[in-house]
């Protein structure tokens, strides 16, 4: 099967689940003495609670479920659709509340029937998620802090909401739809336990530890994991992994980085880590010898998914790691396709891997364009950033049949974007990868 064809057979999945409910409620008679608007805003709260139910699958890393899309953008997809559930979940009192004011005393905590003081909790929940998550730098929630709130807020939500359906009863009283809720239970509960349970337990059979640690430029630090009792895996260029360093493989958080090393190496993988949040400010005191537990290869963001004639890379800060796996496989393969390699920093001193870079360029048909924000004195090299004007100047005659990978901070990949549709690069061949997680 296609990736093109198990896209859409993903995306009609999701879309059925998210109704299905819906669907099975609305079949039969309507209780006495209710109104469209309620008919209405029960059907808006069932399709809202069915897509937080599907938020679990959507960051359960199902590679197979993943690859037609990317991982990164299976999460942004997750991030995204979570303001149109809850949206959802609050139509549903609010268009209570318009059918009949006097149902607002179900709100009231002390008086309410336990029905609906369930139903209360569950959308505070749902609203405490929404607030730590936009708003987690502004509350100062530490990475890890948010991390193990969001998933206790989200499993209770969804566990208070379905409490409330079942005392509530109107929707689930006959048995083909106590059956259907049972198996939405039960899919739900089983998402849990893989995740929190069943991965971790096949990680904690294959352990990795720290083999080295290397500083280089622009606080940037590269480890390398080696495999402990087992071979590592293979991955592809331009993957990444989530990685547990010094803890449980139980833990609530592990950490996205993309692989920098070659993928024609031994089992060791290497990953650099630029100090710019609470788990990588850690990262260079890590000794050799700690324990750690990887969760990959994810992604597919990799020439090897999408080969080409060659290839256009275009990196941003730390967004040069997964460039230096690939340029690093092309090496080992002895790969001699024309690539081309624009690398923006700020300064001299923040751009890692510059003199491998160089040491590269004899092994491979590599052009590199080193762009700087303040270059140094007596700098000949590009200035400022990668702009549509600047791409002109040094693209090849026929760079639309090159694949084009952007790595970097966001608004980097926005611009990028942008600019090589200006530019007529087809939308196939421009591939990104977003480390925007939270």
């Amino acid at each position: 099967m296609s990736l093109a064809v198990r896209g859409v057979f993903w995306t009609g999945t999701y879309v059925a689940v998210a109704v299905a409910p819906l669907v099975f409620a609305l079949l039969g008679d309507s209780p006495p003495g209710r109104g469209f608007l309620i008919d209405f805003s029960v059907a808006l709260g069932f399709v809202g609670l069915s897509m937080m139910g599907l938020q679990f699958a959507l960051v359960a890393r199902f590679q197979s479920a993943n690859a037609p899309f990317g991982e990164d953008a299976v999460v942004q997809f997750h991030r995204q659709i979570s303001y149109v559930a809850t949206l959802f979940i609050l139509a549903h009192p609010a268009l209570l509340l318009v059918q009949d004011i006097g149902l607002i005393a179900l709100f009231n905590p002390v008086t309410a029937p336990w029905r609906a003081r369930f139903a209360v909790i569950s959308t505070v929940c749902v609203l405490a998620i929404m607030l730590t998550s936009v708003w987690r730098r502004q509350f100062r929630l530490r990475y890890e802090v948010w991390h193990g709130l969001h998933l206790l807020l989200s499993i209770a939500s969804v566990l208070f909401a379905l409490t409330h359906i079942e005392l509530v009863g109107y929707y689930v009283d006959t048995p083909w739809k106590q059956v259907l809720w049972v198996v939405m239970t039960a899919a739900f509960v089983s998402l849990i336990v893989w995740v929190r349970l069943v991965r971790p337990l096949r990680r904690l059979r294959r352990p990795w530890e720290v083999e080295s640690v290397t500083a280089g430029r622009g606080a940037t630090t590269t480890i390398t994991l080696r495999p402990i009792g087992h071979e590592g895996f293979r991955f592809e260029p331009g993957q990444f992994g989530w990685i547990t360093v010094g803890r449980s493989p139980f833990a609530l958080t592990q950490h996205p980085f993309s692989f920098s090393s070659s993928a024609e190496a031994d089992g060791r993988v290497q990953m650099s880590i630029k100090a710019i949040g609470d788990f990588t400010n850690s990262v260079a005191g890590l000794r050799p010898g700690t324990r750690a537990y990887v969760d990959g290869p994810h992604g597919v963001f990799t020439p090897d998914r999408n080969e080409g004639p060659g290839f256009v890379l275009i990196a941003g800060g730390i967004g040069i790691g997964p460039m230096m796996s690939m340029l690093r496989t092309f090496a080992d393969r002895d790969d001699q396709r024309p690539c081309q390699l624009f690398y923006a920093g700020r300064t001299l001193e923040d751009t890692p891997f510059l003199e491998e870079i160089q040491q590269l360029r004899q092994r491979l048909n590599l052009t590199l364009v080193h762009v700087l924000e303040d270059p140094p004195q007596g700098w000949t090299g590009e200035r400022g950033r990668i702009d549509q004007a600047l791409l002109h100047r040094h693209l090849p005659e026929r760079y639309a049949r090159m694949q084009f990978f952007i790595c970097g901070p966001p608004p980097m990949l926005d611009a990028m974007e942008s600019t090589l549709a200006e530019l007529g690069v087809p939308a196939a061949h421009i591939h990104t990868e977003r480390f925007v997680f939270v």
